[in-house]
């Protein structure tokens, strides 16, 4: 059998796990999830959205709700449905392949699960829904604005 030291751990040591739980405690204080704003009404989502460096992942039921579509899922098969008009979008979570009326493309990110909400990138919201889309990953920030909505004071370069 192995024996156990009773003796307590080195002041290096206790030193070091401070060190990192206080550099892990800024961390978490100075993060801050990005800001989710649709035709410039800032979105309060459950899960919010999901961002890299270059890409920002956006709940679809609540981007697809403020937008006017509806949503659907097939517990069988997987099969999230969006509708819009005559717009209908058909995904699996983990697949890059979509049907978007009818015609079968893929996407550069599946979508992916985060606490039971079905995340997509900013690409697919364009598509799915004719939207403009900004994300701006020094302030934080993502936008989506539909192509006949225009929102007093909103940055002029959008279309």
């Amino acid at each position: 059998m192995a024996r156990r030291s009773s003796e307590p751990p080195s002041v290096r040591t206790i030193a070091a796990t401070v060190v990192v739980a206080a550099i892990a405690s800024v961390c978490m204080a100075l993060s801050n999830p990005a800001s989710l704003r649709v035709d410039g009404r800032r979105m309060i989502v459950d899960v919010p959205p999901v961002t890299t460096p270059k890409s920002a992942f956006v709940p679809l039921r609540a981007i697809a709700q403020s937008l006017g579509a509806r949503t659907s899922f097939d517990p069988k098969s997987g099969t999230i449905v969006v509708s819009r008009g005559r717009d209908v979008l058909q995904m699996r979570a983990g697949s890059r392949a979509i049907v978007f009326d009818g015609e079968h493309q893929s996407v550069s990110n599946a979508p992916f699960l985060v606490r039971g909400r079905t995340m997509v990138g900013l690409a697919t919201v364009a598509l799915a829904f004719g939207a403009n889309v900004r994300y701006e990953p020094a302030r934080a920030k993502i936008d989506v604005f539909t192509p006949d909505e225009r929102v007093p004071g909103a940055d002029a370069s959008m279309p």
